[in-house]
């Protein structure tokens, strides 16, 4: 449960309003070493977090910001470009046939579109593959949702055995949780065939698409953890707060204090408070006691001790950081610094703004129908190397069924020019003509 608890309150004695916002600099990072937690008397897993809510919590985050939000979903519906489809032209009526049946039987506009989202989101997807009885063939592929998958800790060979798969946001009990084979990750194939050949009873499997990264973690840590670690979306947050606050209140914001997210956690530790209902009074009496700080008369003077860690970037992490908001912008004079906000947010996504319409205010740069023709088309470009790894379950499934001649394809939207009397069409990297299922 995310403890952060960020509001804004009044200070009447000040004629003004303070800001408590979470300190979001290192949510994709933590401080300590992470070690395997218990499951039950048999299996261990690796948290995804110190305290195995770091998905949820960045959900979280992504879904309190309209920018943020929108360049995921741009990113994952451009991943997607036409859907997945599976090339048959060279193959027999028998194999086209039986791929049309396994789409017919198998949402795979779902399955992609989520495995895209993932990808987009956290930077890796996991597939589940479901054999017949005999071992013969691949009836069912479901895409498992990333956030709720962990891994359990890695062997002699590097690689994790299990996938397990549950709801971590609540309470989870062992019989809770759902324990799939995972497939080795570098060579999932000749892994599948091993275990066959082994006698197994297993028919159900993983198989992880990850996006290599510079460092190798279970989890990986996408690109646009930058954002946070920059602070600019504390930035936009911080100033949308501003704004309403002022339009709501007359009152400007003079202070912004920023709370470690581990500051609530030790208090509750410290005090054992375990109830919910207790804990969000505690956090409410903890505020009020900084607020009096800032405003009795008997502190004036006095200063405010917190303690803090620097990290291996030579960072300061406080427990409680208090400053003082400059409060000399007012209504319209933070549209700038809004827009430069969202521009740092959509460059970071790599999502240009004019594709969404994201950058506010009535005065702006707006490219031409062609230049916004050239920056679609090099967004679909871009996702040549997602689709070649988003491609492998696909191929591994193709050959286990033996489908001979077909291959996994997803085709590009072109957007046209209006002498061609059309709005779109379809373009792929090949040049022959495709039969798709």
């Amino acid at each position: 449960m995310d403890f952060s608890f960020d509001s804004v309150v009044d200070i009447p004695q000040l004629k003004a309003r303070a800001i408590f916002v979470t300190d979001t600099t290192t949510l994709f990072k933590e401080d300590g070493e992470i070690s395997p937690i218990q499951l039950d008397d048999h299996t261990k897993y690796i948290p995804w977090g110190a305290d195995n809510l770091m998905p949820y919590n960045v959900l979280k985050k992504i879904e309190a910001d309209e920018t943020l939000t929108t360049c995921q979903q741009w990113n994952a519906e451009v991943c997607y470009g036409q859907g997945l489809q599976y090339d048959t032209c060279e193959c027999t009526e028998a194999t086209k046939s039986q791929i049309k049946d396994f789409f017919f039987e198998n949402n795979m506009a779902d399955y992609f579109l989520g495995a895209c989202l993932d990808f987009k989101h956290f930077g890796f997807c996991v597939t589940l593959i479901i054999l017949s009885k005999d071992g013969t063939r691949i009836t069912t592929m479901l895409r498992k949702e990333a956030c709720n998958c962990r891994f359990t800790p890695a062997t002699a060979d590097g690689t994790s055995k299990e996938i397990l798969f549950a709801n971590w946001e609540h309470y989870v009990a062992p019989g809770d949780v759902e324990h799939i084979s995972l497939l080795n990750l570098y060579n999932p194939w000749s892994d599948l065939q091993a275990r066959l050949k082994s006698g197994t009873k297993k028919r159900k499997f993983a198989i992880v698409t990850r996006i290599p990264t510079a460092r190798n973690t279970y989890y990986p840590i996408p690109y646009y953890a930058s954002i946070f670690a920059s602070r600019w979306y504390d930035i936009k947050q911080l100033i949308t707060t501003a704004k309403k606050a002022k339009l709501q209140h007359a009152a400007p914001i003079k202070y912004q204090i920023e709370v470690n997210e581990r500051y609530w956690e030790r208090i509750f530790r410290a005090e054992g408070i375990t109830d919910n209902v207790k804990r969000m009074e505690r956090v409410n009496q903890e505020k009020q006691r900084i607020i009096d700080f800032l405003t009795g008369a008997e502190n004036a003077g006095k200063a405010w001790f917190s303690s803090f860690g620097v990290n291996p970037s030579g960072e300061e992490n406080h427990d409680v950081l208090i400053k003082r908001i400059d409060d000399a912008k007012e209504g319209g004079d933070w549209e700038t610094d809004i827009q430069e906000a969202i521009n740092v947010i959509c460059f970071t996504m790599r999502v240009h703004s004019n594709l969404v319409g994201s950058v506010p205010g009535k005065s702006q740069s707006n490219n031409s129908g062609s230049d916004k023709r050239e920056l679609y088309t090099i967004a679909q470009a871009l996702q040549k190397p997602y689709h070649d790894l988003l491609f492998y379950p696909h191929q591994l499934l193709i050959r286990f069924n033996q489908w001979d001649k077909a291959f996994p394809t997803c085709p590009f939207i072109q957007l046209t020019t209006l002498d061609e009397h059309k709005d779109a069409k379809e373009s792929t990297l090949e040049q022959k003509k495709t039969d798709n299922a």
